[in-house]
């Protein structure tokens, strides 16, 4: 199944840091531009950072209970390749990043085990990779 790209925009009160973190630490393109705001491409889908003063969410993030972690909320994130997710994280300790949690494989021999890590950008936004080994297993109860 073809997926449409999504959209989303997402408020950064440091834009210099957010576009260093997006564009270096994650390696994302850059598409359009201007002082308050930067496109990137997520993945195939259009992440834009907008400058904008600091959140309650931001400052502190509310968490519920998944699988013995606590999880931030809001996040957002993308579902990679299990090969992907890999050298993401790999890639992600090479750049020294502290994890909400770190990378590791939760529902473990249950419906829909994966892959899971969170993590911060430097605004506080919150953001959770994951991959499954069976795809089909993305909606599994």
């Amino acid at each position: 199944m073809a997926l449409s790209p999504f959209h989303l925009a997402i408020p950064v009160h440091d834009l210099p840091a957010a576009r260093q973190f997006y564009g270096e630490t994650f390696g994302l393109s850059e598409g359009r531009s201007s002082e308050q705001w930067v496109d990137f491409d997520f993945y195939g889908h259009q992440l834009v950072i907008h400058e904008h003063p600091q959140t309650p969410s931001q400052a502190s993030a509310h968490t519920n209970p998944v699988d013995g972690h606590d999880v931030p909320v809001p996040h957002f994130g993308i579902v990679l390749s299990w090969p992907e997710w890999e050298a993401l994280a790999e890639r992600l300790k090479g750049f020294g990043t502290q994890f909400v949690i770190e990378p590791y494989v939760r529902f473990q021999g249950q419906p829909g085990e994966q892959a899971t890590m969170f993590l911060l950008d430097p605004c506080g936004n919150a953001l959770e990779f994951k991959a499954f080994k069976d795809m089909g297993q993305l909606f599994a109860k």
